[in-house]
């Protein structure tokens, strides 16, 4: 009788440990989220504020410089193929960008 309880505490013991282990690491786990969820609350995230530069285009995203001009690179990353790094005010570069006629009779 006791060789076979013995036997079944020997049996038992490496499942007992692991389960104490992974508790151990599940409490510091949750230790740690909470610890940094209280740093962000106290400190803030950044803003992440686009420049009045930045025009959301619809279908395409956002653009920076002047969307008017033959130039515009169309990017959120590059202002123009001219002069990337702007600023598009009072450009030498500036070409209006012609529209095409649209043909509205049906």
């Amino acid at each position: 009788m006791i060789v076979t309880l013995f036997i079944f505490i020997v049996g038992l013991t490496p499942f007992l440990a692991s389960l104490w282990i992974l508790r151990r690491a599940d409490a510091q786990v949750q230790e740690r989220l909470r610890l940094a969820m209280e740093s962000v609350s106290t400190r803030g995230l950044p803003k992440l504020g686009l420049s009045p530069d930045h025009h959301y285009v619809e279908g395409i995203g956002y653009m920076i410089g002047d969307l008017t001009c033959q130039f515009n690179a169309r990017s959120s990353y590059m202002r123009c193929a001219v002069n990337p790094m702007g600023p598009c005010q009072e450009c030498l570069h500036y070409r209006e960008r012609e529209l095409p006629d649209l043909d509205l009779s049906l």
